[in-house]
């Protein structure tokens, strides 16, 4: 089995569990320490939000400035539009910001926001299609 894991550069390790949490999202006590912590998307799908002095120690060049350039689009999955839709406002009552419109393609239903650090994360529902 393979497992992923996303790393991402904070500035406040405490301002991120407390968003995250407030996601409903919960940390790996074994794989995070003061200066990371260990998300858990699902079974085998991590993030770790590293304090940016820990990240530095595994690239070899700058940390991405968020507020000036998207280093990545981190997209999961959502269970259905409301789904959607109530994460997107929890994201924002937590203190993240609107990325982009939600988005609206009929079998795609969609959003984006920014957490506290200015990293961008989407939740899109997908409605089965019939085979073709």
């Amino acid at each position: 089995m393979r497992m992923i894991f996303v790393n991402l550069a904070v500035k406040d390790i405490k301002r991120s569990k407390d968003f995250f949490s407030g996601l409903g999202f919960s940390f790996n006590p074994d794989y995070s320490s003061d200066d990371t912590l260990c998300m858990i998307v699902e079974k085998n799908i991590f993030v770790m939000l590293m304090l940016e002095t820990r990240f530095q120690e595994f690239i070899i060049d700058e940390i991405s400035d968020t507020s000036k350039a998207t280093e990545v689009l981190t997209a999961l999955s959502a269970g259905s539009r409301q789904e959607v839709d109530e994460t997107l406002a929890k994201a924002l009552s937590l203190g993240g910001k609107t990325w982009r419109p939600v988005m609206d393609y009929g079998f795609m239903y969609g959003c984006s926001f920014q957490d506290p650090d200015g990293h961008v994360w989407e939740l899109a529902y997908m409605e089965a299609q019939p085979p073709a």
